[in-house]
């Protein structure tokens, strides 16, 4: 018994050892492409070299919570990291993935199993060759393991590699998410803050337009005023009246997208304050940036993965050309007695290696690495494609900031000059030189300045964010 155990297991490790895990792969060797791109970030402006000298090659991004340097947005991006529901069920799928990955691995290895069995048979007198009832006892335990492939031409290996690469690519599927998760929550949190700030004005210009109103009414009563200065008045405080109502709606829902972003409803002391101009500015972007950065865009470093399962995919559909071999083995004891199965005597073992060679397929393993080949190149262009699209959106993000830069310094003079105009208007009205149409059209275009004026702060500021996003960096990596 012992020396069978011996045996066995001295064929059974020759066999396992003699070949390596890994085998000899079939993957091709794995090149990353280089698409075409532009030497120089298109910015609207007088384009910059990307790259300056060697240090800027490896330049990275800040982390966001030195981006967002104001303390409730970073807060409340904090809170929606922990709780925002997309972001974990992006977690579950990595550890999804993982579990996958770690069953493909263990195929690397022979599964071993313990088995224990009983099997009892009574044969009548009439079949029996004694002429009486015959009854047989049989009893047996046992390892063994059955089926283990040999690796020999690392057809397991290249499944476990393209395995990795995917759990690789859902990890970098999960940290685009969160990418997005941050951007979105701070863009959430700095449009409330604006739209807080329209409501306020909104608010204000309804006051002063009561105000006016009840101004004309009394001079209309002094015979100083008409009836259709009443009634332009009167189609101000209408006017500002709709845009404090749709304000006040467009908060509410505001409120309710970050709470849904952050996955809890939010305390009032957490909401931003009334006015954008409080909330601390965000870190810009530093100067000179290499595209080489764009590699580390979540998306980009996904689809590569992608690319890199789709590779050894290829590896493992051409190892099924050639010859596989299989081991199936068992030792243990075996006897007629439950207590006579550790006897001298009582042991067995079987060894039984298996060769397949594959003769006549009708061409189905070279047609299934054409597909896996086929895979391979869909898979080339889709990174080619992230990586380009990713430049378009840094270039794109980049001219936007330099005219949105423009439009705010532009806005910020509008509204000082609308609202010069708006005093000098007023006093003129009141004097008697103007008429009223004179000091509604002043009142009507400072009111419009300063609510564009806000909204082209919040997009430029919503701009800084969109092109930390574009570029990838600064969330985790």
């Amino acid at each position: 018994m012992r020396r069978a155990v011996r045996t066995l297991t001295a064929l059974s490790l020759a066999a396992v050892l003699a070949v390596p895990l890994g085998g000899c792969s079939m993957a091709p060797k794995y090149e990353r492409p280089s698409p075409q791109l532009p030497v120089n970030w298109t910015s609207g402006a007088a384009s910059q070299p990307v790259l300056q000298d060697q240090a800027q090659a490896n330049a990275t991004l800040p982390d966001w919570r030195q981006i967002i340097t104001d303390k409730p947005m970073a807060h409340i991006v904090e809170l929606a990291l922990a709780g925002n529901r997309d972001l974990r069920v992006a977690a579950l799928k990595i550890e999804k993935a993982q579990a996958q990955y770690r069953i493909q691995r263990a195929d690397l290895l022979p599964k071993i199993n313990g088995t224990a069995g009983a099997d009892m048979q009574r044969t009548p007198a009439t079949l029996s060759g004694a002429g009486v009832p015959v009854t047989t006892r049989a009893y047996s335990v046992g390892l063994g393991f059955s089926s283990f492939e040999l690796d020999l031409f690392g057809r397991i290996q290249s499944l476990k590699d393209a395995a990795l690469e995917e759990y690789l690519s859902t990890e970098s599927s999960h940290k685009s998410v969160e990418l997005s998760l941050v951007a979105e929550v701070a863009t959430a949190y700095l449009t409330l803050a604006a739209n807080r700030e329209h409501l306020a004005l909104a608010q204000e210009i309804l006051a002063t337009e009561r105000d006016s109103f009840e101004i004309i009414r009394q001079r209309l009563d002094f015979g100083v005023s008409n009836e259709l200065d009443l009634s332009r008045a009167q189609t101000t405080v209408d006017t500002a009246r709709v845009q404090v109502a749709t304000y006040t709606a467009q908060v509410t829902a505001d409120e309710n997208l970050l709470a849904l972003l952050v996955g809890m409803p939010l305390a009032p002391e957490l909401l931003p304050a009334k006015s954008l101009a409080e909330v601390a500015p965000l870190l810009p972007v530093p100067a000179g940036l290499p595209s080489e950065v764009l590699t580390r865009r979540p998306d980009v470093q996904s689809a590569e993965h992608q690319l890199k399962s789709a590779n050894a995919n290829i590896g493992a559909a051409r190892a099924r050309h050639f010859p596989s071999i299989s081991i199936t083995g068992a030792f243990g004891s075996a006897s007629n007695e439950i207590n006579g199965l550790f006897k001298t005597g009582s042991g067995l073992w079987s060894f039984a290696p298996q060769i397949t060679l594959p003769i006549f397929q009708a061409g189905a393993i070279s047609a299934g690495v054409k597909v896996a080949e086929t895979d391979r190149d869909i898979m080339v262009a889709q990174y080619e494609k992230a990586v380009q699209t990713a430049f378009r959106e840094v270039s794109d993000t980049l001219a936007q900031g330099t005219s949105l830069a423009e439009q705010a310094e532009a806005q910020s003079s509008l509204a000082k000059a609308t609202g010069t105009s708006y005093e000098l208007s007023t006093l003129r009205y009141e004097a008697g030189v103007d008429g009223f149409l004179s000091k509604l059209d002043a009142q009507r275009s400072y009111a419009t300045a300063r609510q564009s004026l806000i909204s082209a702060r919040l997009a430029r500021t919503s701009n800084t964010l969109t092109l930390y996003k574009a570029l990838g960096g600064g969330w985790g990596n």
